[in-house]
């Protein structure tokens, strides 16, 4: 049993995706962790310094070999598996070699002038502190050198419908960075996780490695292109463009957020490592497991349209609860996972609002996960890099405009990320409906009405609730509440949230009658979203439940 759920194949898009979403909750949850523990050993102008140092490796990696695996590799491969398997091998082989040898060369390049485009990308760092974040900029290159190759292992596995190992990857990555966190930070300061980063990375490649040679996957040395690598850069370009104008948008956010101050980029990475988790969860880890049926589909428009629209119904489903949670309740989610001694409660406060202006876009990240995978697997990759490259354009602007122009605060750059990426899911969505000639755009959103107003309700109760029961709201009259001076004996029910596990009790609670209220709405609404996870779950429930023996016949 065990067996066959690691390296067997997922037989439907919502049993991949539940493969995916257990590993991303548990990977997220060791993400936080991982916050947490460098929360615990370093102050947030410290940890800005670490977090800037991934930018340039960032940079390097996502445009020169994550655009080209995500939006090309899957489909091509997915391809060829069916009509030659020994050329699709080949061709995996051969993308390893290629990517790496373009990856060292601009990783040396980059690396001998990290310090000068450090000095011009992230303004606000003195002289020394861009020196560390140089240092620690030249040790994670090596980190993303095996990203590489352990990325193309993902997509082979995932090409052939093993979920399960590319989503326990990540795991083992980020207890590489706690474990360098919590042993050497005494001794190498912000090097001992720069060092778990690269300890991390490589069991990233390797746990997918034995089940990747299993099922085929060889290294082929060999710099000279085949049909199918040309083919996977033909239609990996317009994908690179895009990523292009993405990390662009990245750079500024940091650039601005040193010129804010030393520590707001550690407000922006903390609450946006927060706001992925529902896109993560539900957004990516559904997109990711239609993307093969999809591919497949490429010449059955029906199947196709049929596919992507119960994926986004579900994606939608999934998401906006969760949005809706880190808005109302950022602040105490902030503090439980985050709060330190030395992340204070200034720092909990920023991170929270950036919370909340990044937590608007939740849905749309979600969206645009999936449609952008809808036109890899139709072998289009220019549309979704047009559309894409307008909301990264208004999202660059907005970030000028809100933090140059009006002087606001960290939580600018959230909000104009929100505005950007809403923008491009909007038209994605529009693209992909025309693209499949749908008669009624109206009415072909009206599952995301039911879901949209029953998140809005459970919000609304959220948000009176840890109001009504927080013991702060009517001692410090820090809301409307507090001040309508009511004789109300309030000490015989509220909550002291000035204590942890009193604030996780109310925390919890609230974020359960939320669900609750949410879950209620949906079934009124007759929700087939709803019922399409009753019957999953009842499905799994049967599946293991044991088995008659049958009748010997004689």
């Amino acid at each position: 049993m065990l067996k066959k759920l690691v390296n067997g194949p997922s037989n439907s898009i919502l049993s991949a995706a539940t493969i995916i979403m257990v590993m991303i909750v548990a990977s997220r949850v060791l993400g936080l962790i991982r916050q947490r523990v460098l929360a615990h050993f370093f102050v947030p102008s410290q940890l800005s310094l670490f977090f800037a140092a991934f930018r340039l490796p960032d940079l390097v990696f996502e445009v020169l070999v994550y655009g080209t695996l995500t939006s090309a590799f899957i489909p091509v491969f997915t391809q060829y598996l069916g009509s030659d398997e020994k050329a699709a091998w080949k061709t995996a082989g051969k993308t390893v070699s290629i990517s790496l040898v373009f990856f060292t060369f601009f990783a040396v390049v980059f690396g001998l002038l990290a310090h000068l485009i450090y000095s011009l990308v992230a303004p606000g760092f003195s002289p020394v502190e861009i020196d560390q974040i140089a240092s620690f900029a030249r040790i994670l290159f090596a980190a993303q050198g095996f990203f590489v190759i352990s990325y193309v292992l993902t997509g082979v596995l995932e090409s052939q419908r093993r979920f399960l190992i590319p989503a326990l990857a990540p795991v083992f990555y980020n207890v590489g960075i706690i474990l360098g966190t919590i042993l050497f930070a005494g001794k190498l300061g912000l090097f001992a996780p720069t060092l778990g980063v690269v300890i991390g990375a490589m069991g990233h490649f390797l746990i997918q490695l034995p089940l990747a040679r299993k099922l085929g996957f060889r290294f082929v040395f060999s710099l000279k292109p085949d049909s199918g690598v040309k083919r996977i850069g033909k239609l990996a370009a317009p994908r690179i463009i895009d990523l292009s104008f993405q990390q662009v948008a990245k750079t500024v956010e940091l650039s601005l957020s040193s010129i804010i101050s030393t520590a707001s980029y550690t407000y922006v990475t903390f609450a946006n490592s927060l706001q992925l988790l529902p896109v993560s969860l539900f957004g990516i880890s559904l997109a990711k497991a239609a993307l093969p049926t999809l591919a497949r589909q490429e010449d059955d428009p029906e199947g196709f349209k049929n596919t992507i629209f119960k994926t986004f119904y579900q994606i939608i489903f999934l998401v906006l609860p969760l949005a809706v949670i880190l808005i109302v309740l950022r602040i105490p989610i902030v503090r439980l996972v985050f709060g330190t001694g030395i992340f204070d409660w200034e720092a909990t406060v920023q991170t929270g609002m950036i919370l909340t202006a990044f937590a608007i876009s939740i849905p749309f990240q979600a969206v645009v996960a999936l449609l952008a995978r809808g036109f890899y697997a139709l072998h289009d990759t220019k549309t979704p890099m047009v559309i894409s490259i307008v909301g990264v354009i208004i999202n660059i602007a907005a970030n000028f405009a809100l933090v140059k122009a009006f002087s606001l605060p960290a939580w600018a750059i959230g909000a104009a990320f929100s505005l950007g990426v809403g923008i491009q899911s909007a038209v994605l969505l529009v693209a992909i409906t025309k693209r499949l000639k749908v008669q009624s755009f109206l009415a072909t959103l009206l599952p995301v009405y039911k879901s949209i107003v029953s998140a809005l309700v459970s919000g609304v109760v959220m948000f009176f609730l840890i109001k009504i029961f927080d013991r702060a709201t009517w001692v410090k009259r820090i809301s409307f509440l507090g001040r309508l001076d009511l004789d109300i004996p309030f000490e015989k029910f509220v909550v002291d949230t000035r204590y942890s596990f009193n604030l996780l009790v109310l925390t919890v609670f609230v974020a359960a009658v939320g669900v609750l209220v949410y879950l209620s709405l949906a079934f009124i609404f007759k929700s087939q979203e709803l019922a399409a996870i009753v019957r999953l779950i009842q499905r799994r429930r049967l599946a293991s439940l044991p088995k008659e023996p049958e009748p010997i016949s004689t």
